[in-house]
């Protein structure tokens, strides 16, 4: 089976230390983010993770668009929407993407190839990649004060303007050589999104892209299970491992027509799972979804946690696929 992340890993500053680095530095073009990036990409090849992020280094969920999408600012660590969103036209997260590629190709052959996340639909077990990771539309505007150009009464609009603005970044992520983009979608959990607005914005970021798109809703789902499985995406990814009642809606709701993210590592806890454990909760996902038709990953990000946790984590995850 394939194992991927939901993205977010530990970040690792690290001071210049190669004499064009603080060459670099004191000429204020250091970028002491990428230090953390590579780590990131080199803790995940080396436990074995099959579709890999460039671990979202740069900031949070929200304030990583929302300091680079015209119309939105980030005013004393609060996200504000004071004007007509627009997408910038620089990519948020195609360099960085293809920064985590080339660190890729350079320590394991296996990323070298031009790989597809599906053959015939199915999931292609030789895959290796990147993912392209976005902020859905109504996480982004839902997570934001709106002072500004809109009436904050008008989700809607604003969400579907949002939705624009992402579409352009989805289809950036995909020319960067993104095997698969992941939009994440946590505030459909909390009862204040309004999913047909969600569902119509998803639809107008993933329209017409090439690779396959993945939905992450972190939370509690259950209310809302039924309802996401109607997302125009091909893979539905939640958490499983640390909220039991999510495996429950689970059983009671698929229906067969999406693939499945199944979040198999708690990553709200330092304690790490040990084989029997996970491979019990995937043998019951297994038996629900049929292993042909998940990938597995950790319930969530992986930021909070430190580096030797997150790494210990991911490698009993890919231990206990040799199991299966």
């Amino acid at each position: 089976m394939l194992t991927t992340v939901v993205g977010s890993y530990p970040v690792i500053k690290m001071d210049p230390k190669s004499i064009g680095s603080k060459i670099s530095n004191i000429l204020g073009f250091y970028d002491d983010f990428i230090p953390s990036l590579e780590i990131a990409v080199q803790d995940q090849i080396n436990a074995g993770i099959d579709i890999i992020s460039d671990g979202q280094v740069r900031g949070d969920m929200i304030e990583i668009f929302a300091r680079n999408i015209q119309g939105m600012i980030v005013d004393e660590g609060v996200p504000k929407i004071v004007g007509k969103i627009r997408a910038d036209n620089k990519s948020i997260g195609a360099s960085d993407l293809k920064i985590a590629l080339n660190v890729a190709k350079n320590l394991s052959d296996d990323f070298k190839g031009n790989s597809k996340l599906f053959i015939d639909n199915k999931f292609n077990e030789n895959c290796k990649g990147v993912k392209g990771i976005i902020t859905g539309p109504s996480t982004l505007v839902l997570s934001c004060r709106i002072e500004g150009f809109y009436d904050r009464d008008k989700k809607e609009r604003i969400i579907g303007d949002m939705a624009l603005a992402l579409k352009k970044e989805a289809h950036d992520l995909e020319k960067a050589g993104a095997v698969m983009i992941q939009i994440d979608e946590p505030f459909l959990s909390t009862g204040l999104a309004d999913i047909a607005t969600a569902r119509k914005a998803i639809k107008t970021v993933t329209e017409d892209l090439k690779v396959p798109v993945s939905m992450h809703v972190c939370g509690e789902i259950s209310e809302i299970f039924r309802d996401i499985l109607n997302f125009p995406v091909h893979i539905i990814d939640c958490e499983f491992a640390g909220i039991k009642s999510n495996l429950e809606a689970l059983k009671k709701e698929y229906d067969g027509t999406k693939k499945i993210g199944f979040g198999c590592i708690d990553t709200k806890t330092d304690n790490l799972e040990d084989l029997d454990q996970i491979l019990n909760l995937i043998n019951v996902g297994i038996r629900v979804v049929g292993k042909e038709n998940m990938i597995l990953d950790p319930d969530c990000g992986m930021r909070m946690l430190s580096r030797e946790v997150a790494i210990l984590k991911l490698r009993k995850m890919k231990e206990t696929v040799a199991w299966l």
